[in-house]
Protein backbone atom coordinates (compact mmCIF):
# COMPACT_ATOMS: atom_id res chain seq x y z
CA UNK A 1 0.00 0.00 0.00
CA UNK A 2 1.46 3.35 -1.04
CA UNK A 3 1.98 6.16 1.47
CA UNK A 4 -0.33 9.16 1.59
CA UNK A 5 0.86 12.21 -0.35
CA UNK A 6 1.05 15.74 1.06
CA UNK A 7 1.57 19.22 -0.36
CA UNK A 8 2.66 22.22 1.69
CA UNK A 9 1.41 25.80 1.45
CA UNK A 10 3.56 28.56 2.98
CA UNK A 11 3.11 32.30 3.30
CA UNK A 12 6.21 34.50 3.61
CA UNK A 13 4.54 37.47 5.29
CA UNK A 14 5.48 36.75 8.89
CA UNK A 15 7.90 38.71 11.09
CA UNK A 16 11.15 38.82 9.04
CA UNK A 17 13.24 39.07 12.21
CA UNK A 18 11.86 35.80 13.58
CA UNK A 19 13.84 32.93 12.08
CA UNK A 20 11.18 30.46 13.23
CA UNK A 21 8.69 31.81 10.66
CA UNK A 22 11.07 31.97 7.70
CA UNK A 23 10.29 29.94 4.59
CA UNK A 24 13.27 27.71 5.37
CA UNK A 25 11.89 26.91 8.83
CA UNK A 26 8.34 26.46 7.57
CA UNK A 27 9.61 23.99 4.97
CA UNK A 28 11.73 22.17 7.56
CA UNK A 29 8.74 21.72 9.90
CA UNK A 30 6.61 20.56 6.96
CA UNK A 31 9.21 17.93 5.98
CA UNK A 32 9.57 16.76 9.61
CA UNK A 33 5.77 16.57 10.01
CA UNK A 34 5.40 14.51 6.83
CA UNK A 35 8.16 12.15 7.93
CA UNK A 36 6.56 11.67 11.37
CA UNK A 37 3.05 11.15 9.97
CA UNK A 38 4.11 8.91 7.09
CA UNK A 39 3.30 11.29 4.22
CA UNK A 40 5.20 11.37 0.94
CA UNK A 41 6.06 14.99 0.04
CA UNK A 42 4.51 15.76 -3.36
CA UNK A 43 4.97 19.54 -3.76
CA UNK A 44 5.13 22.89 -1.99
CA UNK A 45 3.54 26.22 -2.90
CA UNK A 46 4.54 29.67 -1.67
CA UNK A 47 3.05 33.16 -1.74
CA UNK A 48 5.40 36.07 -1.10
CA UNK A 49 4.17 39.35 0.48
CA UNK A 50 5.35 41.18 -2.65
CA UNK A 51 3.16 39.03 -4.92
CA UNK A 52 0.07 40.61 -6.53
CA UNK A 53 -3.34 40.18 -4.96
CA UNK A 54 -4.22 37.15 -7.12
CA UNK A 55 -1.89 34.94 -5.00
CA UNK A 56 -0.16 32.79 -7.64
CA UNK A 57 0.97 30.21 -5.09
CA UNK A 58 -2.59 29.62 -3.93
CA UNK A 59 -3.86 29.24 -7.49
CA UNK A 60 -1.10 26.76 -8.27
CA UNK A 61 -2.20 24.80 -5.19
CA UNK A 62 -5.85 24.82 -6.30
CA UNK A 63 -4.89 23.62 -9.78
CA UNK A 64 -2.79 20.84 -8.23
CA UNK A 65 -5.47 19.48 -5.87
CA UNK A 66 -8.01 19.55 -8.69
CA UNK A 67 -5.70 17.43 -10.82
CA UNK A 68 -4.49 15.10 -8.06
CA UNK A 69 -7.31 14.25 -5.68
CA UNK A 70 -5.33 11.87 -3.46
CA UNK A 71 -3.32 14.54 -1.61
CA UNK A 72 -3.53 16.27 1.74
CA UNK A 73 -2.75 19.96 2.13
CA UNK A 74 -0.48 20.74 5.10
CA UNK A 75 -0.20 24.29 6.50
CA UNK A 76 1.53 25.77 9.53
CA UNK A 77 -1.84 26.89 10.92
CA UNK A 78 -5.25 27.67 9.47
CA UNK A 79 -4.68 31.42 9.62
CA UNK A 80 -1.78 30.91 7.16
CA UNK A 81 -4.34 30.12 4.43
CA UNK A 82 -4.79 33.86 3.80
CA UNK A 83 -3.59 37.38 4.46
CA UNK A 84 -6.52 38.08 6.78
CA UNK A 85 -9.29 36.22 8.59
CA UNK A 86 -11.76 36.38 5.69
CA UNK A 87 -9.25 35.07 3.15
CA UNK A 88 -8.16 32.28 5.52
CA UNK A 89 -11.79 31.24 6.14
CA UNK A 90 -12.57 31.36 2.43
CA UNK A 91 -9.52 29.19 1.69
CA UNK A 92 -10.64 26.63 4.29
CA UNK A 93 -14.12 26.44 2.77
CA UNK A 94 -12.70 26.17 -0.76
CA UNK A 95 -10.50 23.19 0.14
CA UNK A 96 -13.43 21.59 1.97
CA UNK A 97 -15.61 22.12 -1.12
CA UNK A 98 -12.96 20.45 -3.30
CA UNK A 99 -12.94 17.49 -0.87
CA UNK A 100 -9.26 18.09 -0.14
CA UNK A 101 -8.11 17.04 3.34
CA UNK A 102 -6.35 19.80 5.30
CA UNK A 103 -3.97 19.38 8.23
CA UNK A 104 -2.62 22.23 10.36
CA UNK A 105 0.72 21.41 12.02
CA UNK A 106 -0.02 23.80 14.90
CA UNK A 107 -3.21 22.61 16.57
CA UNK A 108 -3.69 19.54 14.39
CA UNK A 109 -6.05 18.04 16.97
CA UNK A 110 -8.37 21.09 17.10
CA UNK A 111 -11.80 21.32 15.51
CA UNK A 112 -11.04 23.17 12.27
CA UNK A 113 -14.47 24.78 12.05
CA UNK A 114 -14.07 26.13 15.59
CA UNK A 115 -10.67 27.56 14.67
CA UNK A 116 -12.12 29.33 11.61
CA UNK A 117 -14.90 30.90 13.69
CA UNK A 118 -12.45 31.90 16.44
CA UNK A 119 -10.14 33.54 13.89
CA UNK A 120 -13.05 35.53 12.49
CA UNK A 121 -14.27 36.54 15.93
CA UNK A 122 -10.76 37.75 16.90
CA UNK A 123 -9.93 39.49 13.61
CA UNK A 124 -9.49 42.93 15.21
CA UNK A 125 -6.64 41.57 17.31
CA UNK A 126 -4.97 40.08 14.24
CA UNK A 127 -5.20 43.42 12.42
CA UNK A 128 -2.94 44.88 15.09
CA UNK A 129 -0.31 42.24 14.41
CA UNK A 130 1.81 44.65 12.34
CA UNK A 131 2.15 47.04 15.27
CA UNK A 132 3.11 44.19 17.58
CA UNK A 133 5.69 42.92 15.09
CA UNK A 134 7.32 46.35 14.79
CA UNK A 135 7.43 46.72 18.58
CA UNK A 136 9.00 43.26 18.90
CA UNK A 137 11.65 44.13 16.32
CA UNK A 138 12.51 47.32 18.19
CA UNK A 139 12.87 45.35 21.44
CA UNK A 140 15.25 42.98 19.67
CA UNK A 141 17.26 45.95 18.38
CA UNK A 142 17.55 47.38 21.91
CA UNK A 143 19.07 44.08 22.98
CA UNK A 144 21.53 44.27 20.09
CA UNK A 145 20.05 41.23 18.37
CA UNK A 146 20.75 41.12 14.63
CA UNK A 147 17.86 42.09 12.38
CA UNK A 148 18.46 41.46 8.72
CA UNK A 149 21.78 40.82 7.02
CA UNK A 150 24.91 41.36 9.16
CA UNK A 151 27.49 43.92 7.92
CA UNK A 152 30.43 42.63 5.90
CA UNK A 153 33.04 41.41 8.39
CA UNK A 154 30.50 39.94 10.80
CA UNK A 155 28.16 36.99 11.09
CA UNK A 156 25.25 36.15 13.40
CA UNK A 157 26.50 34.37 16.51
CA UNK A 158 25.03 33.11 19.76
CA UNK A 159 22.04 35.03 21.13
CA UNK A 160 21.80 36.59 17.63
CA UNK A 161 24.67 38.97 18.39
CA UNK A 162 27.25 40.00 15.82
CA UNK A 163 30.54 38.15 15.94
CA UNK A 164 33.59 38.39 13.69
CA UNK A 165 33.73 36.52 10.40
CA UNK A 166 37.53 36.11 10.30
CA UNK A 167 38.15 36.21 6.54
CA UNK A 168 35.81 39.14 5.96
CA UNK A 169 37.12 40.96 9.05
CA UNK A 170 40.64 40.82 7.62
CA UNK A 171 39.41 42.47 4.42
CA UNK A 172 37.72 45.29 6.38
CA UNK A 173 40.93 45.96 8.34
CA UNK A 174 42.88 45.87 5.05
CA UNK A 175 40.55 48.50 3.55
CA UNK A 176 40.97 50.89 6.48
CA UNK A 177 44.75 50.32 6.42
CA UNK A 178 44.96 51.16 2.70
CA UNK A 179 42.77 54.25 3.08
CA UNK A 180 44.15 55.78 6.27
CA UNK A 181 47.79 54.73 6.47
CA UNK A 182 48.69 54.00 2.84
CA UNK A 183 46.51 56.93 1.69
CA UNK A 184 45.14 55.13 -1.35
CA UNK A 185 41.97 56.53 -2.93
CA UNK A 186 38.72 54.60 -2.99
CA UNK A 187 39.07 53.69 -6.66
CA UNK A 188 42.60 52.39 -6.16
CA UNK A 189 41.49 50.35 -3.14
CA UNK A 190 38.79 48.67 -5.22
CA UNK A 191 41.35 47.95 -7.93
CA UNK A 192 43.86 46.57 -5.40
CA UNK A 193 41.28 44.21 -3.85
CA UNK A 194 40.18 42.95 -7.25
CA UNK A 195 43.76 42.41 -8.38
CA UNK A 196 44.57 40.55 -5.15
CA UNK A 197 41.65 38.18 -5.74
CA UNK A 198 39.34 39.33 -2.94
CA UNK A 199 35.62 38.94 -3.60
CA UNK A 200 32.55 40.53 -2.07
CA UNK A 201 30.09 38.48 -0.05
CA UNK A 202 28.08 37.94 -3.21
CA UNK A 203 31.20 36.78 -5.04
CA UNK A 204 31.41 39.98 -7.07
CA UNK A 205 34.05 42.60 -7.80
CA UNK A 206 34.73 45.40 -5.36
CA UNK A 207 33.50 48.84 -6.37
CA UNK A 208 33.95 52.40 -5.16
CA UNK A 209 30.43 52.39 -3.67
CA UNK A 210 31.09 49.22 -1.65
CA UNK A 211 34.39 50.54 -0.32
CA UNK A 212 32.85 53.90 0.62
CA UNK A 213 29.96 52.18 2.45
CA UNK A 214 32.41 50.12 4.51
CA UNK A 215 34.49 53.18 5.43
CA UNK A 216 31.34 54.94 6.68
CA UNK A 217 29.77 52.05 8.60
CA UNK A 218 29.80 52.69 12.38
CA UNK A 219 29.19 48.99 12.99
CA UNK A 220 32.99 48.55 12.75
CA UNK A 221 33.31 50.58 15.98
CA UNK A 222 31.29 47.92 17.80
CA UNK A 223 28.08 50.00 17.67
CA UNK A 224 24.82 48.38 16.57
CA UNK A 225 22.25 50.71 14.99
CA UNK A 226 18.77 49.70 13.80
CA UNK A 227 15.24 51.15 13.98
CA UNK A 228 16.57 54.34 15.56
CA UNK A 229 18.25 52.34 18.34
CA UNK A 230 21.99 52.79 19.01
CA UNK A 231 23.81 50.21 21.14
CA UNK A 232 27.53 51.04 21.70
CA UNK A 233 29.90 48.21 22.61
CA UNK A 234 27.44 45.62 21.35
CA UNK A 235 29.99 43.48 19.47
CA UNK A 236 33.76 43.30 18.77
CA UNK A 237 35.11 46.40 17.00
CA UNK A 238 37.12 46.04 13.80
CA UNK A 239 38.77 49.49 13.79
CA UNK A 240 39.77 51.93 16.50
CA UNK A 241 37.81 55.10 17.15
CA UNK A 242 40.84 57.14 16.06
CA UNK A 243 41.17 55.33 12.71
CA UNK A 244 37.44 55.62 12.06
CA UNK A 245 37.58 59.37 12.79
CA UNK A 246 40.50 59.81 10.38
CA UNK A 247 38.59 57.94 7.68
CA UNK A 248 35.54 60.20 8.11
CA UNK A 249 37.68 63.34 8.04
CA UNK A 250 39.34 62.25 4.81
CA UNK A 251 36.00 61.31 3.23
CA UNK A 252 34.53 64.69 4.21
CA UNK A 253 37.57 66.58 2.93
CA UNK A 254 37.28 64.89 -0.46
CA UNK A 255 33.54 65.56 -0.58
CA UNK A 256 33.84 69.28 0.15
CA UNK A 257 37.22 69.98 -1.46
CA UNK A 258 37.69 71.81 -4.73
CA UNK A 259 34.88 74.32 -4.30
CA UNK A 260 31.33 74.04 -5.60
CA UNK A 261 30.70 71.60 -8.41
CA UNK A 262 28.22 71.95 -11.24
CA UNK A 263 26.82 68.59 -12.26
CA UNK A 264 25.64 68.35 -15.87
CA UNK A 265 23.25 65.46 -16.56
CA UNK A 266 23.88 62.85 -19.24
CA UNK A 267 21.13 61.68 -21.57
CA UNK A 268 21.99 57.97 -21.45
CA UNK A 269 22.60 57.63 -17.70
CA UNK A 270 21.04 54.34 -16.54
CA UNK A 271 20.34 53.19 -20.10
CA UNK A 272 23.74 52.61 -21.69
CA UNK A 273 25.55 49.37 -20.84
CA UNK A 274 29.00 48.24 -21.90
CA UNK A 275 28.73 45.58 -24.58
CA UNK A 276 31.98 43.97 -23.39
CA UNK A 277 31.21 43.39 -19.69
CA UNK A 278 27.52 44.42 -19.31
CA UNK A 279 28.52 47.09 -16.78
CA UNK A 280 26.80 50.47 -16.72
CA UNK A 281 28.27 53.23 -18.86
CA UNK A 282 28.71 56.41 -16.80
CA UNK A 283 29.04 60.03 -17.86
CA UNK A 284 32.38 61.71 -17.19
CA UNK A 285 33.26 65.41 -17.44
CA UNK A 286 36.83 66.68 -17.63
CA UNK A 287 37.81 70.34 -17.61
CA UNK A 288 41.20 71.24 -19.07
CA UNK A 289 43.09 74.54 -19.01
CA UNK A 290 46.11 75.64 -21.04
CA UNK A 291 48.13 78.77 -21.77
CA UNK A 292 47.89 80.15 -25.27
CA UNK A 293 51.25 80.76 -26.99
CA UNK A 294 49.87 83.65 -29.02
CA UNK A 295 49.03 86.00 -26.19
CA UNK A 296 49.81 84.14 -22.96
CA UNK A 297 46.14 84.00 -21.98
CA UNK A 298 44.44 80.98 -20.44
CA UNK A 299 41.85 78.91 -22.31
CA UNK A 300 39.59 76.25 -20.84
CA UNK A 301 37.44 73.51 -22.34
CA UNK A 302 35.19 70.80 -21.00
CA UNK A 303 35.26 67.29 -22.43
CA UNK A 304 32.26 65.01 -21.85
CA UNK A 305 32.18 61.32 -22.64
CA UNK A 306 30.69 57.99 -21.59
CA UNK A 307 32.96 55.35 -20.12
CA UNK A 308 32.44 51.80 -18.85
CA UNK A 309 31.58 52.08 -15.15
CA UNK A 310 33.27 48.78 -14.36
CA UNK A 311 36.55 50.34 -15.45
CA UNK A 312 35.92 53.50 -13.45
CA UNK A 313 34.59 51.96 -10.24
CA UNK A 314 36.19 48.51 -10.15
CA UNK A 315 39.24 48.86 -12.42
CA UNK A 316 38.06 45.95 -14.55
CA UNK A 317 37.12 45.90 -18.26
CA UNK A 318 38.84 48.34 -20.66
CA UNK A 319 38.56 52.04 -21.49
CA UNK A 320 35.50 51.88 -23.75
CA UNK A 321 34.86 55.60 -24.16
CA UNK A 322 32.50 57.51 -26.46
CA UNK A 323 31.98 61.24 -26.90
CA UNK A 324 28.64 62.29 -25.45
CA UNK A 325 27.21 64.06 -28.50
CA UNK A 326 28.24 61.28 -30.87
CA UNK A 327 26.84 58.43 -28.75
CA UNK A 328 23.59 60.30 -27.99
CA UNK A 329 22.93 60.76 -31.70
CA UNK A 330 23.97 57.20 -32.53
CA UNK A 331 21.49 55.85 -29.96
CA UNK A 332 18.71 58.11 -31.30
CA UNK A 333 19.19 56.83 -34.86
CA UNK A 334 19.43 53.20 -33.74
CA UNK A 335 16.23 53.60 -31.68
CA UNK A 336 14.41 55.05 -34.72
CA UNK A 337 15.47 52.03 -36.78
CA UNK A 338 14.44 49.57 -34.04
CA UNK A 339 11.00 51.18 -33.60
CA UNK A 340 10.38 51.25 -37.34
CA UNK A 341 11.28 47.57 -37.61
CA UNK A 342 9.05 46.77 -34.63
CA UNK A 343 6.06 48.56 -36.15
CA UNK A 344 6.50 46.64 -39.38
CA UNK A 345 6.26 43.38 -37.46
CA UNK A 346 3.39 44.29 -35.13
CA UNK A 347 0.24 42.32 -35.87
CA UNK A 348 -2.67 41.16 -33.84
CA UNK A 349 -6.39 40.62 -33.61
CA UNK A 350 -8.09 43.98 -33.02
CA UNK A 351 -11.54 42.41 -32.78
CA UNK A 352 -14.18 44.32 -30.80
CA UNK A 353 -15.74 41.08 -29.55
CA UNK A 354 -13.95 41.34 -26.19
CA UNK A 355 -16.19 42.59 -23.39
CA UNK A 356 -13.98 45.26 -21.85
CA UNK A 357 -16.23 45.93 -18.86
CA UNK A 358 -16.29 42.26 -17.74
CA UNK A 359 -13.58 42.65 -15.05
CA UNK A 360 -15.51 45.45 -13.31
CA UNK A 361 -18.68 43.35 -13.19
CA UNK A 362 -16.80 40.33 -11.87
CA UNK A 363 -15.10 42.37 -9.14
CA UNK A 364 -18.52 43.65 -8.09
CA UNK A 365 -19.72 40.05 -7.88
CA UNK A 366 -16.71 39.16 -5.69
CA UNK A 367 -17.58 41.97 -3.28
CA UNK A 368 -21.12 40.63 -2.98
CA UNK A 369 -19.78 37.16 -2.20
CA UNK A 370 -17.38 38.62 0.39
CA UNK A 371 -20.28 40.32 2.15
CA UNK A 372 -22.25 37.06 2.11
CA UNK A 373 -19.32 35.16 3.65
CA UNK A 374 -18.93 37.91 6.27
CA UNK A 375 -22.61 37.57 7.18
CA UNK A 376 -22.34 33.79 7.58
CA UNK A 377 -19.24 34.06 9.78
CA UNK A 378 -20.77 36.82 11.89
CA UNK A 379 -23.90 34.73 12.44
CA UNK A 380 -21.78 31.72 13.42
CA UNK A 381 -19.60 33.76 15.80
CA UNK A 382 -22.69 35.17 17.56
CA UNK A 383 -24.52 31.84 17.74
CA UNK A 384 -27.27 32.68 15.23
CA UNK A 385 -26.01 30.00 12.82
CA UNK A 386 -24.87 26.54 13.88
CA UNK A 387 -21.91 24.75 12.37
CA UNK A 388 -24.03 22.17 10.57
CA UNK A 389 -25.59 24.96 8.48
CA UNK A 390 -22.44 27.09 8.24
CA UNK A 391 -20.36 24.42 6.51
CA UNK A 392 -22.47 23.87 3.37
CA UNK A 393 -23.39 27.57 3.12
CA UNK A 394 -19.75 28.64 3.48
CA UNK A 395 -18.59 26.05 0.94
CA UNK A 396 -21.17 27.24 -1.60
CA UNK A 397 -20.13 30.88 -1.27
CA UNK A 398 -16.38 30.04 -1.30
CA UNK A 399 -16.64 27.86 -4.41
CA UNK A 400 -18.63 30.58 -6.18
CA UNK A 401 -15.86 33.01 -5.23
CA UNK A 402 -13.28 30.61 -6.65
CA UNK A 403 -15.16 30.36 -9.94
CA UNK A 404 -15.70 34.12 -10.26
CA UNK A 405 -12.00 34.76 -9.50
CA UNK A 406 -11.06 32.35 -12.28
CA UNK A 407 -13.42 34.18 -14.64
CA UNK A 408 -11.87 37.50 -13.59
CA UNK A 409 -8.34 36.28 -14.32
CA UNK A 410 -9.43 35.01 -17.73
CA UNK A 411 -11.26 38.27 -18.53
CA UNK A 412 -8.25 40.36 -17.54
CA UNK A 413 -5.99 38.26 -19.74
CA UNK A 414 -8.37 38.67 -22.69
CA UNK A 415 -8.54 42.41 -22.18
CA UNK A 416 -4.77 42.67 -21.92
CA UNK A 417 -4.34 40.66 -25.10
CA UNK A 418 -6.89 42.88 -26.84
CA UNK A 419 -5.28 46.16 -25.84
CA UNK A 420 -1.58 45.31 -25.83
CA UNK A 421 -1.12 45.39 -29.59
CA UNK A 422 -2.97 48.70 -29.99
CA UNK A 423 -1.12 50.29 -27.08
CA UNK A 424 2.26 49.17 -28.37
CA UNK A 425 1.52 50.47 -31.83
CA UNK A 426 0.29 53.85 -30.56
CA UNK A 427 3.25 54.22 -28.21
CA UNK A 428 5.78 53.27 -30.89
CA UNK A 429 4.22 55.55 -33.51
CA UNK A 430 4.19 58.54 -31.14
CA UNK A 431 7.76 57.90 -29.98
CA UNK A 432 8.98 57.46 -33.55
CA UNK A 433 7.43 60.78 -34.58
CA UNK A 434 9.03 62.65 -31.67
CA UNK A 435 12.43 61.03 -32.27
CA UNK A 436 12.37 61.94 -35.96
CA UNK A 437 10.64 65.32 -36.05
CA UNK A 438 10.64 66.90 -32.57
CA UNK A 439 14.07 65.93 -31.18
CA UNK A 440 15.70 69.33 -31.61
CA UNK A 441 12.82 71.06 -29.80
CA UNK A 442 12.95 68.75 -26.75
CA UNK A 443 14.83 69.56 -23.55
CA UNK A 444 17.41 67.09 -22.24
CA UNK A 445 14.94 65.88 -19.61
CA UNK A 446 12.23 65.36 -22.25
CA UNK A 447 14.66 63.46 -24.47
CA UNK A 448 15.64 61.20 -21.59
CA UNK A 449 11.99 60.54 -20.69
CA UNK A 450 11.24 59.67 -24.33
CA UNK A 451 14.12 57.19 -24.56
CA UNK A 452 13.28 55.55 -21.23
CA UNK A 453 9.67 55.14 -22.31
CA UNK A 454 10.66 52.91 -25.25
CA UNK A 455 14.07 51.48 -24.26
CA UNK A 456 14.93 48.93 -21.63
CA UNK A 457 18.68 49.41 -22.19
CA UNK A 458 21.28 50.09 -24.87
CA UNK A 459 24.28 47.83 -25.38
CA UNK A 460 27.28 49.95 -26.40
CA UNK A 461 30.13 48.37 -28.33
CA UNK A 462 33.20 50.09 -29.76
CA UNK A 463 31.76 49.98 -33.29
CA UNK A 464 27.97 49.89 -32.82
CA UNK A 465 25.03 50.21 -30.44
CA UNK A 466 22.16 47.76 -29.92
CA UNK A 467 18.99 49.28 -28.41
CA UNK A 468 16.71 46.86 -26.53
CA UNK A 469 13.06 47.95 -26.71
CA UNK A 470 10.67 47.63 -23.81
CA UNK A 471 8.01 44.92 -24.12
Amino acid sequence: MSAMRAVGYFRADADPSDASTSLVEQNRRFIDFCREQGYDVAATFVDEPSEPSDRPGWWQLIAYVRRFTDVTVVVESIDRLGRDSREAARGWFQLAGLNTPLVAIAGAAEDEMAVVIRLWDGREDSERLGDRVRAAMRRKAVKGEVLGRPPYGYRVGIRRRLELAPDEADVVRHIFQLYIHDELGIRLIARRLNEEGYRTRRDGNWSMVTIRDILRNRAYLGTYMRFGVRVPGNHPALVSADDFRKAQERLEARRTGGGPRTVSPFLLSGLAMCGSCAGRMIGVSRRQSWTRRSDGGVSTAEYRYYQCGSRTNQSVCAYHTHRVDALDEQVRQATIDALAAGLAGVAGDMSDNVTLDAPAKLRSRLRVLDRELDRLLNDAATGRLNRARLRPAGIEVALQHLEVEAQLHAAERRREEHTTVAQRRERCEAALERLRDDWDALTLAERGELLRDVLDRVLVYDDRVEPVLRD
